[in-house]
């Protein structure tokens, strides 16, 4: 039997007005809670994947970082993961910084959307000039000095999750150092080996459990404060 065409409008219609209530009334969350294991399984999938160009599985892992690490919800989580592919997708091809700038109102957008779900206060604006800044860093690290890659790192996560900055230096070290793993052994001749994924997820567990002990130690100084 035949679907009445009144029956298909309808259910598209319930899902059209789903999606928009999803979107327009988001659930509020406190993104300082999260699971760093997870964190740190996806960080590493996400950068395998992207490094070998390989889209569809980026998109998907994206997706599932975003509904772990800040609670969004599915139609929200898609919707910010193509802003930020579309955020990669322009500086990855960036010549210069006024190229890099480019990715910059796609970024806006993304922590925009964050903020509007997020029960901590950060500045979306300030997030993604921080976002951009230590991507560009990172591209650039050969020309920085020691240690700017740690501090651009440690600025976004203190932006977001409201912690001083230089209480997130184990934080921010780790991530780099794996960023550097990654970046050294890709040089070689056979490349990113599987030992060396296991590695840089394990420095990624070390740098996401820090961030989340130190976040936790703040919330419990802000409630003692509040007490």
């Amino acid at each position: 039997m035949r679907t009445p065409g009144w029956v298909l409008v309808a259910v598209a219609a319930g899902g059209a007005g789903w999606a928009a209530a999803e979107l327009a009334r988001p659930r509020r969350a406190d993104i300082r809670v999260f699971d760093p294991d997870e964190v740190a399984r996806l960080e590493t999938a996400m950068w395998r994947s992207y490094y070998d160009r390989r889209r569809l599985p980026l998109f998907g892992q994206l997706v599932a970082l975003l509904q772990g690490q800040f609670h969004l919800q599915p139609l929200r989580a898609v919707t910010l993961a193509g802003l930020a592919a579309r955020a990669a997708a322009v500086f990855q091809v960036g010549a210069s910084h006024a190229d890099y700038r480019r990715a910059l109102p796609y970024l806006e957008r993304y922590y925009t959307w964050i903020r509007a779900v997020s029960e901590v206060p950060f500045d979306p604006a300030r997030a993604a000039r921080l976002e951009l800044a230590w991507w560009v860093v990172h591209r650039e690290v050969d020309d920085h000095p020691p240690g700017d890659l740690e501090t651009a790192l440690a600025d976004l996560a203190a932006e977001l999750y409201q912690v001083p900055a230089e209480r997130l230096w184990t934080h921010a070290s780790r991530r780099a150092e794996a960023m550097a793993i990654r970046d050294r052994t890709s040089r070689r001749p056979v490349g990113v080996l599987e030992d060396d994924w296991d590695r840089i997820e394990a420095v990624l567990w070390v740098a996401w459990k820090a961030l989340a002990d130190e976040v936790r130690v703040v919330k419990a100084e802000e409630a003692a404060q509040e007490a």
